[in-house]
């Protein structure tokens, strides 16, 4: 999955089965006294005040403020006001509040589209797609508990849960197009589709079990969990 999710630098995922998903969030911080003094400037219309200026920088603040007020009750204009920018600059950057915990979901599920593509035929399906998956899904170490943040609001935030099955069936439309190509049928065909949605539910159960247990190592669970379910097409779980 994704990563399900990932930001302007270093860094999915998304990510979940998402997706899945380097973590390519962003790791530009912004300091505590910036934010307020955003927020400050924004409030009393005082010209001067220092602005986020990137995607990923929006996406810090977000973040913060969902840590503090949490999800539902924080609005796209509290983001805007905190960050010292105007609504219509945030929407430039988000097309919805929904799409911040996802960051650069998309950019990253370009990504696992090529590396599908790139593999040799002589490898078998499913391992090809539980490389690509573990691969999608790499986070860097200093970036795992901002990616613990990511993908508790994208999976445990019931707000979200709509927004989230649009990008799950983006992310099943990649291996379901993968698998077609493997085997000679539509994308939109049972077999593609039943094995899109099976690695999904997989990688959901790696990263719940990965969100529940902080000793966990993420990628481990995701080749794991790949490998049973391949265990179990085959005829012989694990």
């Amino acid at each position: 999955m994704h990563r399900i999710a990932g930001g302007d630098s270093p860094g999915a995922v998304t990510s979940v089965a998402a997706a899945t998903v380097p973590e390519s969030v962003a790791a530009a911080t912004v300091p505590d006294s910036v934010v307020a003094e955003g927020a400050q400037d924004a409030a009393s219309g005082q010209p001067g005040r220092r602005r986020v200026t990137s995607r990923g920088e929006l996406e810090q603040v977000a973040f913060q403020l969902f840590a503090a007020n949490g999800f539902e009750l924080t609005t796209v204009d509290d983001i805007a006001a905190a960050a010292g920018i105007g609504r219509r600059t945030f929407f430039r950057y988000f097309p919805s509040k929904n799409d911040v915990p996802w960051g650069m979901f998309e950019v990253e599920l370009e990504r696992m589209r090529a590396r599908l593509k790139e593999c040799p035929r002589d490898v078998p399906l499913m391992d090809a797609i539980r490389v690509a998956l573990v691969d999608f899904n790499r986070v860097e170490p200093g970036q795992i508990p901002w990616h613990r943040r990511r993908m508790e609001l994208i999976l445990r935030v019931p707000a979200l849960l709509a927004h989230s099955t649009l990008r799950f069936a983006s992310w099943r439309a990649v291996i379901a197009e993968f698998v077609a190509e493997r085997a000679g049928l539509r994308p939109d065909s049972l077999a593609p589709q039943a094995i899109a949605h099976a690695v999904l539910g997989v990688a959901v159960a790696a990263y719940e079990q990965w969100l529940d247990d902080e000793e966990a190592e993420l990628g481990a669970l995701l080749d794991s969990a790949m490998r049973q379910l391949d265990a179990a097409f085959a005829g012989r779980l694990a």
